[in-house]
């Protein structure tokens, strides 16, 4: 089956080498001429595709990455995974959707099946995207979403085990749907209309959203009252039903679980209903950060001018250099405005805002654990004794006591 991905990031990647290696002849299309131009050389920056398996697939003709618009004109079948972000505003910014769909309306000249694995507010696919095709092409799709469940980085789930939830706008596009995802994909569950399947996606990362708050929250009081949150989880944990663990940490970052609650809110909002728990959660959660900073502060007699600190990891979670909504930015903000001289390491980012990341110094008066990439040599703190606050989220620890 002749398949084209719009957009190569790590939800694109994911799908096109997957369906590249189950049989399917696959165009990755791409605006970004960097971007397709390193996969076209075998680098590719998503965990668990290499450059020999990416390599592999181009020679053999299986996988195509392409910023040529119009390559995706002959497909039977078009995934669109763009990036769905925040606007300064916070509020959805459908750009890249409406840019995708646009070009599948201008350049498909024949019936094909269009799925949206873009998360977004349930309606995108029934009042946002069908409204496009309809107005500006000819031709009838077939539309349906499955939203995206990829976890970068992690080796227990991929896009082969994690179950797929699918739903059409009608039963041919359900089925022609789940037919296409059942060649690399081992559970398939129907949902029973597309907003279903896209409330799904929302409503699980709100859920994380709302318990990393809630833990942030008591984390802040158990600082006050003088005990470990990060202990307490643990001794909450042992009870083997009705509790889920989630650790404290400097907040949230990544392209889900601080964006897709804001599409909830926003489509919430189109109906005249607030959002409570929501707006609470991105607040704390957003403010964190800060917080974390004051407490830092405060383990030097309330005084930061001067002190040099390091960063250890900067990207959202370790394994990925991804800086979306990474609350390693906001602390380093936070610090730098108390007057700390603030440096960091992750050899995974290695360049930010420019600044580039810098081998872990033995002679800061201050180290912190943010995001433990793997290829950082802790030992160093060890041998130089340095002062370091382990502040990563997993409750792991690293040599030192937990922060939190």
């Amino acid at each position: 089956m002749n398949l084209c991905v719009i957009g190569q990031g790590y939800v694109g990647l994911t799908v096109a080498v997957s369906a590249a290696e189950n049989g399917h002849i696959v165009l990755g299309l791409d605006l970004n001429k960097s971007l397709v131009n390193d996969l076209l050389n075998g680098r590719s920056y998503v965990p668990g595709i290499n450059k020999e398996r990416l390599l592999t697939l181009i020679k053999s003709g299986a996988y195509s990455p392409t910023a040529d618009e119009k390559s995706l004109q002959n497909s039977e079948v078009i995934v669109i995974a763009v990036p769905t972000p925040l606007d300064f505003m916070r509020n959805p910014d459908l750009s890249y959707l409406e840019e995708a769909t646009k070009l599948i309306a201008k350049y498909v000249n024949k019936s094909a099946l269009v799925v949206n694995e873009s998360t977004s507010y349930p309606g995108t696919l029934r009042n946002f995207i069908k409204p496009i095709l309809d107005k500006a092409s000819n031709q009838k799709f077939l539309l349906a979403v499955a939203p995206e469940r990829v976890d970068p980085g992690n080796t227990e789930w991929n896009i082969s085990n994690t179950p797929r939830v699918i739903s059409g706008l009608n039963e041919e596009a359900t089925s022609e749907a789940i037919k296409f995802y059942s060649t690399f994909c081992s559970s398939i569950y129907q949902a029973p209309n597309p907003e279903v399947a896209e409330a799904s996606k929302i409503l699980e990362n709100t859920f994380r959203q709302v318990n990393i708050a809630l833990v942030n929250e008591f984390s802040e009081i158990a600082n006050l009252i003088g005990f470990s949150a990060s202990e307490a989880v643990k001794a909450a944990s042992t009870k083997p039903f009705g509790y889920m663990p989630f650790f404290p940490s400097i907040g949230v970052g990544g392209h889900c679980i601080p964006v897709d609650p804001s599409y909830l809110r926003y489509a919430a909002s189109k109906f005249g209903s607030t959002t409570k728990f929501i707006d609470l959660a991105n607040q704390i959660n957003l403010s964190t950060a800060k917080s974390v900073a004051r407490r830092i502060q405060d383990q030097f007699n309330g005084e930061l001018k001067g002190i040099t600190i390091q960063l250890a990891g900067i990207a959202y979670k370790p394994g990925v250099p991804d800086l979306r909504e990474s609350p390693a930015l906001l602390l380093m903000e936070e610090l730098s405005k108390l007057g700390a001289k603030v440096a960091w390491c992750d050899p995974l980012v290695g360049e930010f805002n420019n600044s580039k990341s810098t081998p872990l110094d033995p002679n800061v008066e201050l180290g912190l654990i943010v995001t433990p990439q793997d290829n950082i040599d802790f030992s160093i703190w060890k041998k130089a004794g340095t002062k370091v606050f382990d502040l990563s989220p997993n409750g792991k620890s690293y040599g030192w006591p937990k922060f939190f």
